[in-house]
């Protein structure tokens, strides 16, 4: 949610904006040549050939590796992320590495994953670089700054995301002291007998931190709830302007 799709999309555009002479969206851009611009974006399964969405990436991925250059443009998003953690891991892991040393010289390739362990990728080999976007914290909320920086993070929000989509408070409570359990241990062999009931764990949840930050502010989640209500299909520009007006006032106060 912080953007990496979107500054994925952004390259590839740019890309083929100043290929074909046309103007880009920057101050200044030194853009090379392509001979080709691949992508692997989205989750997509085609159900009437029988293909899983893990099974469309991994055919969208073979045709990548099998047919890019030196002088290509790869453009991959979360690769791996239809199947198991430690299966899309190794399958993450082992095609970024193929790309890097492809001809000797590599493919110019932009990764975005949710795998933190790839960001050790910059380590070993010499052409990877680690950005990501950046998220500023303040008084236990956070905000996307829509700002790509250099250096890997280990952070992620899902469980708020989650909150956000809907997802009932008894489950993003549950996930929260499950997440809080993985995280300190590293062998989760015995992650079930460790768990309780979600009822019982309950009752001690106020006690326990929050593993992530919470996503929005009381006011942002009440300027969600007038906007929910709103059927912008009926409004007249008065009633809109009006309705903004009162926005910008709750949002001040």
């Amino acid at each position: 949610m912080a953007g990496k799709s979107t500054v994925l999309r952004q390259v590839a555009l740019t890309v083929l904006m100043a290929q074909m002479g046309s103007y880009v969206p920057a101050k200044s851009a030194s853009v090379c040549i392509v001979d080709r611009i691949f992508t692997r974006v989205g989750a997509l399964d085609n159900l009437s050939s029988g293909q899983s969405t893990f099974m469309v990436e991994m055919e969208e991925t073979a045709n990548i590796v099998n047919n890019a250059t030196a002088k290509s443009l790869v453009i991959l998003d979360e690769i791996g992320r239809g199947t198991s953690t430690f299966d899309g891991m190794s399958i993450a892991w082992a095609v970024a590495r193929y790309l890097h040393d492809l001809g000797g010289t590599g493919v110019k390739t932009l990764f975005a994953t949710h795998y933190h362990e790839l960001t050790q990728l910059e380590e070993l080999l010499p052409r990877v670089k680690n950005f990501n976007i950046a998220v500023k914290e303040f008084n236990d909320t956070i905000v996307f700054l829509r700002r790509l920086v250099p250096g890997g993070t280990n952070k992620s929000y899902g469980i708020q995301v989650a909150r956000l989509a809907g997802v009932p408070d008894a489950i993003i409570e549950d996930a929260k002291q499950i997440l809080s359990f993985i995280e300190h241990k590293t062998d989760h062999a015995d992650l079930h007998p460790r768990l309780k009931p979600a009822g019982k764990r309950r009752k001690k949840q106020a006690q326990k931190p929050d593993p992530q930050l919470e996503l929005f502010e009381p006011t942002e989640a009440s300027v969600k709830k007038m906007l929910e209500k709103i059927d912008i299909s009926r409004m007249t520009p008065l009633e809109a302007i009006n309705l903004l007006n009162e926005l910008k006032q709750k949002s001040m106060n």
